[in-house]
């Protein structure tokens, strides 16, 4: 081969690397931003990214507008290693044309995408876009629709995480809604569907891209962001970290972690985690760690929806997805948002072959017009069909509260729970004690004129409930609790149940797939 077409090859390669030149590569530099490449070379294993389509031009627009066709354009693409384990990735390139996407940069970002569920493997987008390139008109918006198809289908096959590393808006942000995971950036990211000038025009409301859709807002307010980090070099750490949790796909076990934290490891420190008043709060996530290999949680959607825990852990080597109610925020209650939140994480674990370990302190559901007219009935039921659904592992450990419909809903045995546990401390009943006596002994207390006896009537009422039902042994008698366990040891036993339900295999019946209440 001639050392002319050689040079001619590596000029070209030389070239693509540019991206959109050194004065665009400076800009993203000033803006807080890492470059596409550099981004991939820090997300995965060093030397394992291998390039897909790093010639590809731009394709020449029908519109009869010019544009530029520089290589690669705006995008991209290839394959390597996350700790050893294979990976498809996108990283869109904003010193090309903005990273705006056109019909060859979609076509890009669906060959990795097709390639990744023959193999199956995860992938992992980088987005950082302009969003449609206007010259190209609506190529450019089928080229998003052929995206969006491919995360549809993928869904469930294979693990897709989004990085928000940069602008997402319009039509570009629904690719990244339909996967797994969507992490961003603070003060360079955001997302939403129409910006701030749009929603001035229309709603006459002034707001700032941040406000509008900036990594908190997501995080916090709309559940969209299941994490918001401070910055690309954490987001990517994350992404890593996330991953060494998940299968590579539906059809593997997640990875076997060994661990130097005992198995049959007991924390005393459990006995006295629950207070005696039946109205203080704890924290869950104390608790958690205390059970957790090494007190290490990753903890998924931290900021929304803070009365309801969910997130990623090992127990005796072995990738969990936790899920458990918060007594510190609203005493734990399920309402809308922390359904929801349960519910898609709970789906999550059941796509990926992950055991789904429920903590349970629940008073029941949130009352009030809000929750009521917003669609708490839905909402709720998402989560109880999430929990009935899934057929991987489930073990709950019921450490206080479980009550009324809520109690159902979190894994209990009637919705095909596989180990159920319960400390002494455990109250399993329709509802707390002071509202079943206005119920039960309503007539009763009505009776009693003298206010001071009504008080004292009302009370003894309240501990004879308390005696009856606020209890695990009513529901251990009838086999809804497998055991009632002491708290410092349950650690060891969701190991020994976690290493029985090994080989468990559940199905649901034959269908195309349920309707759940979206």
């Amino acid at each position: 081969m001639s050392k002319n077409r050689v040079d001619n090859l590596r000029s070209l390669k030389e070239e693509a690397m540019l991206g959109g030149g050194s004065k665009r590569i400076e800009s993203q530099h000033k803006k807080g931003k890492l470059t596409a490449r550099e981004r991939i070379d820090l997300l995965l294993d060093p030397g394992t990214f291998q390039e897909i389509d790093m010639l590809v031009r731009a394709r020449t627009p029908e519109s009869g507008f010019d544009q530029p066709r520089f290589l690669g354009d705006g995008v991209i693409t290839g394959y390597g290693k996350i700790e050893g384990r294979m990976v498809f990735v996108f990283s869109q390139d904003f010193t090309v044309i903005g990273g705006t996407l056109s019909e060859a940069h979609g076509a890009k970002i669906c060959k990795i995408m097709d390639m990744a569920m023959k193999v199956g493997a995860p992938v992992i987008g980088l987005n950082d876009s302009g969003g449609a390139r206007v010259q190209e008109g609506v190529v450019s918006l089928g080229a998003y629709a052929d995206i969006f198809l491919r995360n549809t289908l993928a869904s469930g096959v294979v693990p897709q995480f989004s990085l928000i590393l940069g602008p997402c808006a319009g039509g570009a942000v629904y690719s990244p809604a339909i996967t797994d995971f969507v992490l961003m950036t603070r003060g360079t990211s955001y997302m939403f569907v129409t910006g701030p000038k749009v929603v001035k025009t229309v709603t006459h409301e002034e707001v700032s891209s941040e406000d509008l859709g900036g990594a908190d807002a997501h995080a916090m307010k709309s559940g969209v962001a299941h994490f918001a980090l401070n910055d690309e070099m954490e987001t990517i750490n994350t992404t890593r970290k996330l991953m060494g949790y998940c299968p590579l796909n539906n059809l593997e076990d997640p990875p076997f972690v060994p661990t130097d934290d005992p198995t049959d490891r007991r924390d005393e420190s459990l006995k006295t985690i629950v207070p005696e008043n039946p109205n203080k709060p704890y924290d869950m996530k104390a608790l958690i760690r205390s059970v957790v290999d090494n007190g290490d949680l990753l903890e998924v959607h931290k900021d929304f929806a803070e009365n309801i825990i969910v997130g990623f852990a090992r127990i005796g080597g072995r990738s969990v997805g936790i899920i458990a109610n918060q007594p510190m925020v609203l005493a734990g209650v399920l309402d809308i948002s922390s359904s929801k939140k349960g519910a898609r994480f709970i789906r999550f674990c059941d796509c990926f072959n992950i055991p789904i370990i429920t903590f349970e302190d629940v008073p029941g559901f949130l009352p009030g017009t809000d929750q009521e007219w917003g669609g708490i009935i839905a909402n709720g039921a998402k989560l109880l069909y999430a929990y009935s659904e899934a057929t991987v592992p489930k073990i709950t450990v019921i450490t206080r509260k479980a009550y009324g419909g809520a109690y159902d809903v979190m894994n209990s045995k009637h919705v095909r729970g596989d180990i159920n546990y319960a400390w002494p401390s455990a109250e399993i009943a329709v509802m707390g004690a002071e509202g079943a006596v206005e119920i039960v002994y309503r007539k009763d207390i009505a009776t009693i004129e003298d206010p001071d006896e009504q008080a004292k009537k009302i009370a003894e009422y309240t501990e004879l409930y308390r005696e009856r039902f606020a209890n695990p042994y009513i529901a251990a008698a009838r086999g809804y609790v497998d055991e009632v366990i002491e708290p410092q040891d349950t650690r060891p036993k969701l190991i020994l149940a976690l290493e029985m339900l090994e080989n468990k295999v559940d199905s649901n019946p034959k269908k195309k797939h349920g309707n759940i209440p979206l």
